[in-house]
């Protein structure tokens, strides 16, 4: 009843669904019983509709779709209810038939396109592949439909890179190929599991324009899975919002956006970090924290400004400069240069936010790792803490790194599964001989309290916590040497919005109560616009613009800090009909000759500390 009655309101009249889901219950086999993950699950899709299933991690989303795709393994999942698509129920299909369904009637998106394509086979064999499954055609005219599907999907040269295999491809162009891919058999509906959710945010701004586009060419409905509310936003009719397995609240995106009802959902709107938010505002601002039982937000406190530049600064840069050498040959001569960081300067102060922006690939996180020379440098001048970098021996620079330390992007990779987070916390103060095992328990403790987190969790291991948490363990890590800088590499780029609000949040505390200089590299904007004093943005592993955060973000001059803020998802549905149009051109290669000299690049001041590039 419910179905019918949503479908009806939602098309004004008797639509058939081109796909309806009823009562879907899916389960595991754990420990011999079975556990429920997804429960009670019931929505429609119309023609040409796109509906988003959005929650974080751990809520049913992926589960709900792989039931749907029938992707689960047997033996240990169990899913009941009723799934029909295009007429036919798909829970009572015989393994074959359902075979036949996927890819021709119903196609998947992945998060992760370099795990969904064989790195061994040529893209253009792969997409092919595709079509020769699920229809009778020769190898000459599935070659020219590649190459037509390749063109829609928007790859420049397609004709060119139908022989081109996987790692020739950047994160963004392996993503239109599984686009072309899922398109190949002209499928009824488009199942997007978090397709934009990896890239960068231009990428993601050029693969939401293009699924807009194809939708209206197709004629398909998309099914789209995310835990992005500027990505719901801006692409779903209706919106299905889950929590813990449920389906929680149900209806047309306006109104969820304007006038959700549920907790759950208001919290996971209040936590978006929005463009624009930070107008009047001079000092980085704590994001609102909602209370998902009661959806009320909990006070936030006003930013205090730490920031003393009249003193020496904490971090100086000059003219660094980070090249990888190309050999080739027999004798492997050096044939080139990969210039990923190019005569780069800036400064940090103590108390100071200073981050660095822009798409992958742009020498953000290269620049990261020679400021603390865990990649050596080709040149230039870094001063730390008073320490010559660039000039320290060993043991001096162990020394040095005391009072700089790391938060990686993916805390269970940087986390010894093998190891305690107490053992983990306490590491980094034993190996230093700063104090006794006591003293280091005593400390650890201290700073898991302080990160949000219980002692009596030091006796667990990574696995047993949440990404939120083990970031937060991560960064407890960091302070046990008590250090004057952190450098953030994409600290919080892999987290759900709620918990990316409450690191970001924990981070600007840290900074108050600490003094702690941040070097945060970032390609969210929205993040960057709320958590920084001043801002640089990279392109090709320069510096194209710096300033504060204000005057960069409010009047950016160059071309690249423009593109990268119209790329930016709004959490508006008025602008779901709009296009950015943005150039789907690949960014550009950092390789050079091997006697490529740099062109001396020029800086104009347009207002007080506000540098821009001349071109």
């Amino acid at each position: 009843m419910l179905l019918s009655a949503t479908l009806s309101e939602q098309t004004g009249g008797s639509v058939t669904p081109v796909l309806s889901v009823e009562n879907l219950t899916t389960s595991f086999r754990v420990n011999g019983e079975w556990k429920s993950v997804v429960r009670n699950m019931n929505f429609s899709i119309a023609p040409r509709e796109t509906v988003a299933i959005v929650g974080e991690s751990g809520s049913g989303k992926s589960v709900t779709s792989l039931s749907i795709m029938r992707l689960l393994p047997k033996a240990s999942s169990k899913i009941e209810g009723k799934i029909t698509l295009g007429g036919k129920e798909l829970l009572s299909l015989p393994e074959e038939q359902m075979r036949r369904v996927r890819g021709n009637d119903v196609s998947m998106i992945f998060q992760e396109p370099m795990t969904s394509l064989n790195p061994i086979f040529p893209i253009g064999k792969q997409i092919a592949e595709a079509l020769t499954v699920h229809q009778d055609i020769s190898a000459a005219d599935a070659k020219a439909e590649v190459i037509r599907l390749l063109e829609k999907v928007r790859i420049p040269n397609a004709k060119g890179r139908f022989d081109e295999y996987p790692h020739q491809f950047s994160g963004g162009m392996r993503q239109r190929v599984m686009i072309a891919m899922a398109l190949a058999s002209k499928p009824k509906l488009l199942i997007a599991d978090e397709p934009t959710t990896a890239l960068d945010v231009t990428i993601q701004g050029q693969i939401l324009d293009l699924i807009k586009v194809l939708q209206e060419e197709e004629g398909m409905s998309v099914l789209f899975i995310t835990h992005d509310m500027g990505v719901v936003a801006e692409i779903a009719d209706r919106t299905i919002v889950m929590f813990r397995g449920e389906q929680v609240e149900t209806g047309a995106t306006d109104d969820i956006f304007h006038r959700g009802q549920h907790p759950y959902t208001r919290a996971l709107l209040s936590a978006v970090p929005k463009l624009g938010s930070m107008k009047g505002f001079d000092l980085p601002q704590r994001f609102p924290i909602i209370d998902v039982k009661t959806g009320e937000a909990k006070p936030v406190e006003a930013a205090v400004d730490t920031v003393d530049k009249s003193l020496t600064p904490i971090l100086d840069v000059k003219d660094l400069t980070t090249r990888f050498d190309i050999r080739s040959g027999l004798l492997g001569r050096k044939s080139g240069a990969v210039h990923a960081v190019e005569k780069v300067n800036f400064q940090l102060f103590a108390g100071e936010t200073l981050s660095l922006v822009g798409e992958s690939g742009c020498g953000k996180s290269t620049t990261g790792r020679s400021v603390t020379r865990l990649i050596e440098p080709t040149s230039g001048e870094v001063t730390l803490d008073g320490y010559n970098v660039m000039s320290l021996d060993r043991p001096t620079l162990r020394t040095m790194r005391r009072s700089v330390q790391m938060v990686f992007q993916d805390p269970f990779a940087s986390l010894n599964p093998r190891m305690s987070v107490g053992s983990a916390v306490m590491e980094p103060f034993i190996e230093h001989n700063l104090g006794s095992r006591r003293d280091a328990r005593d400390k650890a403790a201290d700073l898991l309290t302080k990160v949000g987190l219980s002692p009596d969790m030091m006796g667990r291991y990574p696995h047993e916590f949440s990404g939120g948490q083990r970031q937060r363990i991560a960064i407890a890590r960091a302070l046990m040497l008590d250090p004057k800088v952190i450098v953030a590499d994409e600290a919080v780029s892999a987290l759900d919005v709620s918990i990316k609000a409450q690191v970001c949040n924990l981070l600007l505390d840290l900074q108050q109560s600490l003094n702690l200089a941040y070097l945060f590299i970032s390609h969210d904007m929205a993040v960057v616009e709320r958590v920084s004093h001043r801002v640089a943005v990279m392109y090709l592993g320069e510096i194209v613009e710096i300033g504060p955060r204000v005057a960069v973000f409010d009047n950016p001059h160059h071309p690249y800090t423009k593109k990268l803020m119209a790329a930016v998802p709004v959490p508006d549905p008025s602008r779901r009909n709009i296009k950015r149009n943005l150039a789907t051109d690949e960014i550009k290669s950092p390789v050079r000759p091997a006697d490529y000299v740099p062109p001396v690049r020029q800086y104009r001041e347009v207002s007080p500390g506000h540098l821009v590039q001349v071109a």
